[in-house]
Order: C-alpha cells, then structure tokens, then sequence
C-alpha cells in the first residue's frame, strides 16, 4: 500500500526529530535537555502511535494488527508522559506507579498485534512452521533469561515490596517474549521475512536492548538519565511506526521444504540445550530451565510430527507409483505385482485375468480431442471398477487398455465378462465404443505372470479380429444387393453412384459424424434395392402410372427394408430406405411422418435422389438443367424436402467437388464403401416416378 502524502511528510519530521534527539542527547546543551525530553522524546513515540493507527484505518485487512500496535505505542507514551509530568523530580521515586501500569500494557498489546500480522500475512503456513516459530520463540527467550534474569533478580530481592518485585520481573520478562516472537518470525519466514518485518524486529531487538542495558547500568548505579541510553526507546518504537507504510507482499508463502525453515529452530533448539548445560553446572535460573525444557519438549513433538508427515507421503508416493493419475484404477506395475503375489503364494482359489481393449476410441479421441477421451476413460474406468466390485481389482494398463483380476466365488465367469464389456461400451449419435476381451485362468493357463499376460493378450487379440468379421460380411452382403440390382437394372447404377456421393457430400455439409455420413451413403446406394420386387412393366411404363401401379411403387421402400434389415448391420440403413420417400410436410409414405419425425439421413437421401432424378433423362420425363432442378428443390422445400436439407444440397452442388470431403465421402469409417465419383448429376421434376 502506498503511504499518502501526509503519512510520508509525518514519516520525515519524526526521522529528522529522532535525529536530533540524538544529537542532543550525545554532545546537545544542557538548557535544551526539557525541551527534548518533554517534547520531542514524546512527540516521537507520537508520531509512531500515528502512523500505525492511520494504517489502521486505510487498511481493512489489516486493521486489527496496526489498531493493536498503535494502542501498544500509545500506552508507552502515556508512561512517558505520566513520567515527565508527575513523576520526574521526586525524591524517592515511588515504584510501582500508574506509569509503570502503562509501560507494561505495551507487551501485550503487541504480542496481539503481531501474531494478528503473522496470521494475516502468513497464513495457510503447515502446523510444522508454526512449531517451528514456537520452538525459536521459546529457545530465544530460554537464552535471554539465562543472561538477563540474574542480574535483574539480585536487584528485585531483598528489600522490594512483592508488587514491586513483580512489576520489576515484567519489564525483563515481557522484553524476553518480545525476543522470541522476533526469533519465531524468522523462523516462519524462513529467514526472508521482508523489510516490515526486519523493521519490526529491529525495533523490538533495540527496545528489549535498551531494557537490558538500562537493567545492568541500574544494578552496578551507573545509569545516568539523559544520556545516548535514552534515545533507543524512541528509536525503537519508530521503527515500529514507519514499518506500517512500508511496501511489503501481502499473504507471503513460505516454502516449508527450504533448508531455511528449520535453520532458526534448530540454533534455538540448540541454545535451549546450551541452557540445561549450563543450568547444571551454575547457578540455575528456574523461569531459564523451564523455557529450555519446553523449547526440546516442542522440538521432540516437531520431530515426531515430521516422521508421521514423511511416513505418510512415503505411502502416497509408493500408492502413486502404482496407480494410474487419470482413472485412479491401478497400473502395469500394480498388476504385474498382485500377479506375482498372487501366483508365488501357491494359491489355489480358482481366478481370472481378464484384458480388455476399446474399439472405437482412437477414432472417438480424434473426433473430439483428448479432453473429452480423457473423460470417457475416467467414465468407463468407473465403470469397470464398479463391476469388479469386493471380487477383485481392476487395472488400466496404457492407453485404451484395461484389465482385472476377478476371484471365481461360484459365479459365471462368462457373466462376469459380459458385464465388463458392456460397462466399458458407450455409444452416442456420433460414435461407438465397445471393447475386445482375453481371459487367462489362473492357475490353470499359467506359472507365471508373462505367460498369463500373454495368454489373455492373444484371446483378446482373436476376439478383436472376430469382430472385425461382420465388417466384411456386411461389405459383401452390399456388394451382393448391389449386384442383384444391377442386373435387374443396368440403368440404376450410375444413378445409385451418383446419389450415393451427393448425398454423403451434403450430410457431411449438415456436420454429420463421418460414420452418419457413411450410412447415409449405404442406405443411398441400397435405397432402390425394393424395386427388384417391383414389375418391369410398371418400372418401365412411358406413361403416368395408375392407383394400382402407384400402390406398387410405394411398395419398393418396404421390400427394400425388409431385404436389408435380413442383415443385422444394415439395418440402420434399412431404416432410412424405409423413410427415404416421407415429405417433409407429412404426405409421403410408408408412415406419412413429417418434420423432425422423418431421420436426417433420409430426409438427405430424398433430396438427392430427387435432384438425381430430375437431372436426368427417364421413359415418362425428359431432364432438367441444373439450375432448374435447384429451383424446383427451393419451390418444394417446406412441401416436400427439408429446406435446410435443400440449401446444404444445393451449396454442395455449387461449390463442387472440392467442397466435398477429400478421400470420397465418410473418410473414417467405411471409406472404402464409397462409390467412385459420378460424371455427372444429370437435370428435371420433382413429381418424378422414383
């Protein structure tokens, strides 16, 4: 925080005071010493008390401390002030006295003020930092008592009252406090503690000087008032103000791994012990010992706190070594341990090694990037372990591979598998994952963990080439319908072709997946399969059809989803040859669906075919350019055909072929299902016989 203008001239005239108190008090004249022990000396501590309480009142944050330690230099003046104005003169000097009572509410109200700062400035510090603060603090004051407290308690006995021989004992005492909360700071701060703090110390250390000195001189009656001695006190409680406004970084964090950190503890540590020797050989000093005592009893409890500590991130790492970061499940190295545990006991409970690896994610992560593969891992790593379940343990090798360890228990191991891959399976409108599996019986298959690995690997290597299978069987059951078709209608292939790659070009223009686009693909060169079913003298017929022969035709896209849906994986594609002649407004057939009802992928395939078929020359219609054909599509978009369909269709066409998806259509997949480029998308009506 930046001092303002008043707080900085404030700052300069109590420097410039201090130093000529200073000066008066080393080589000044004698006729000044009132004006500088009245008016100055009190005017600095002052000028100190300001400049904590306007901090105070700029800072909300840190109102508390600097309220406390303006409250603490406030006391102080008023013990000076009672001194000067009522006590200096006498002869006795009574003792103890209201000023007395003031100078001493000085220590608490700083202790208050600086722990508030310490927490405020350094909080979120570990419970280690702040025993290591407590330990510096009592190690420092352990000391101080060693050195200060004889001569002070020689002077104190004999004669003193017992109130006077306690007021003489808090002067020492709570300059010793003021030692260790100085040392405990450094300690926390790791020996960095920034200049408001290296101020702050500085005034304490000079304040608890000055006491300590003022102590000895008072016991051999040496102390003379006026001399240098006398300039420490305000010296030191202005170091106090101007720290207030001096530039410092708010909440600083310590790093409690520095060497730094236990430097200060350990000296005081070792003062405390240095304490016990010498109580044991000298004369002892109880409140010394005492302090010294607690000191080791906090280092003994700091050294026990940091072996839990260690003993417990020893574990964490030995856990994290053996678990995988993104699923939690365990690694390669937990499972080639459990394993080997496992295998090595000689145990004869009948188990499992079950390897699993996705299909499908690679292209799910390439799809949607590694964030979002990330988070299916993690979904599907749940899911597994949940299925484990108390049976066993489950694992995440690398990648999209998985893995568990199952005890039999009576169960079906088969029932056990399925329910593993269906909870590593997901599918959405745009993607599916299921996953290939290898089981190794343990201990029957193997002696060891390699070979059972190996076992399991190649099962699930088989299993994934079995299920690569269908892919073929479902490529040549297409080229089978396609070949039939051809036959029964040389003249259907070009146009098949040529539907088939509009229609992938426009699908992949609506941001279909590349799998979508690909069964819309399919379902366009399969879309006229029904019409085999259908007579030649009705296919073929020059002229306009009539209710019974009209009654056929709409017939073709039932035959047609009846002959795909034979194969289990076409029948998403029989699905849209189904609906592949509903308009958009409700009035097609076979299910009259309209809007939404009707599945993007056929809305598509109508669209196209119907381009396709105005474009080209038939027996009943002679065929239309280009233009006209997309103008006609644009007057039936809202009746017929979807009017973004229509759009995306006709910006396919414009822009041409190298707006289409380099590769063919539905690159990913099944991109070898493609049909080659047509040469032409031909021109004619949409009321067209198709």
């Amino acid at each position: 925080m930046t001092a303002p203008l008043g707080v900085r001239i404030l700052q300069g005239a109590s420097l410039l005071a201090f130093a000529a108190l200073t000066l008066q008090l080393a080589v000044g004249p004698a006729d000044l010493d009132a004006l500088f022990a009245d008016w100055v000396y009190s005017g600095i501590i002052l000028s100190a008390a300001v400049l904590c309480a306007t901090r105070a009142a700029a800072d909300a944050a840190e109102r508390k401390p600097w309220a406390l330690l303006s409250l603490a230099l406030i006391a102080w003046l008023v013990g000076e002030v009672h001194f000067s104005t009522v006590l200096r003169g006498l002869d006795p000097t009574p003792f103890p006295t209201l000023g007395d009572a003031a100078f001493i509410l000085f220590y608490p109200a700083t202790y208050a003020g600086i722990v508030m700062l310490v927490r405020e400035r350094l909080g979120g510090l570990p419970r280690g930092v702040w025993i290591d603060g407590a330990i510096a603090a009592l190690g420092v004051a352990s000391l101080g008592a060693a050195l200060l407290l004889g001569p002070f308690l020689t002077r104190a006995s004999g004669e003193d009252s017992l109130l006077a021989a306690a007021t003489n004992l808090a002067y020492p005492l709570g300059d010793l406090v003021l030692l260790g909360l100085v040392g405990g700071v450094f300690a926390v701060t790791a020996w960095r503690p920034g200049r408001v703090w290296l101020a702050i110390a500085a005034g304490l250390l000079t304040a608890a000087l000055a006491d300590a000195t003022f102590l000895l001189q008072s016991a051999r009656g040496a102390y003379e008032e006026g001399g240098p001695l006398d300039a420490l006190w305000p010296g030191a409680l202005l170091l106090i103000g101007v720290s207030a406004w001096m530039p410092s970084r708010a909440n600083a964090t310590v790093d409690p791994r520095s060497p730094r950190v236990i430097a200060m503890p350990a000296a005081c540590a070792a003062a405390a012990l240095a304490v016990l020797v010498a109580g044991s050989i000298t004369e002892p000093i109880a409140l010394a010992l005492l302090l010294a005592a607690v000191t080791l009893a906090l280092v003994v409890l700091r050294m026990a706190l940091t072996l839990s500590e260690n003993t417990r991130l020893l574990a964490e790492s030995r856990d994290d070594a053996l678990r995988d970061p993104l699923t939690g499940l365990g690694n390669r190295r937990r499972l080639m341990g459990d394993l080997t545990r496992r295998m090595s006991s000689g145990a004869t409970e009948p188990a499992a090694l079950v390897l699993f690896d996705l299909d499908g994610f690679k292209a799910y992560n390439d799809a949607f990037g590694h964030p979002a593969g990330d988070a299916v891992l993690a979904r599907l790593a749940g899911g597994l372990r949940e299925c484990v379940g108390s049976r066993g343990e489950a694992y995440r090798l690398a990648g999209d591979e998985f893995c568990a360890i199952v005890d039999f228990r009576g169960e079906d191991l088969d029932d056990f598998v399925d329910r593993a891959r269906q909870a590593l399976s997901e599918r959405g409108a745009s993607f599916s994952m299921s996953a290939s599996r290898g089981v190794a019986l343990l201990p029957d298959e193997a002696e060891e963990p390699s070979g059972a690995l190996h076992v399991a690997d190649q099962r699930m290597y088989a299993d994934k080439e079995s299920r690569r299978r269908p892919v073929a069987a479902v490529r040549q059951a297409r080229d089978l319908l396609l070949q039939v078709l051809h036959e029964r209608e040389p003249d259907l292939e070009d146009h098949v072709r040529e539907v088939a790659e509009l229609a992938a070009a426009t699908a992949h223009r609506l941001g279909l997946h590349p799998g979508e686009a690909d069964e819309v693909a399919r379902a366009a060169e399969l879309h006229d399969v029904g019409k085999t079913a259908i007579p030649d003298v009705i296919l073929h017929k020059p002229g306009p059809l009539n209710e019974e022969e009209w009654g056929f035709m709409r017939r073709h896209t039932l035959l047609g989803e009846r002959i795909l849906g034979a194969v289990p994986a076409l029948r998403g594609v029989a699905a849209l040859v189904r609906s592949s002649h509903e308009r958009f407004d409700g009035c097609g057939y076979p299910d009259r669906l309209s809007g939404a009802e009707i599945p993007l992928g056929a809305r598509i395939l109508f669209a196209c075919d119907a381009f396709d078929a105005m474009t080209s020359d038939r027996p009943y219609q002679r065929a239309m350019t280009h233009a006209e054909a997309q103008a006609e599509l644009r007057r039936c978009a809202g009746t017929q055909f979807d009017p973004a369909v229509v759009e995306a269709l006709v910006e396919t066409w414009r822009r041409g072929p190298e707006s289409r998806p380099s590769g063919g259509f539905g690159a990913g997949t099944d991109a070898e299902l493609a049909p080659p480029r047509g040469r032409r998308f031909g021109g004619g009506s949409s009321a067209v016989r198709h």
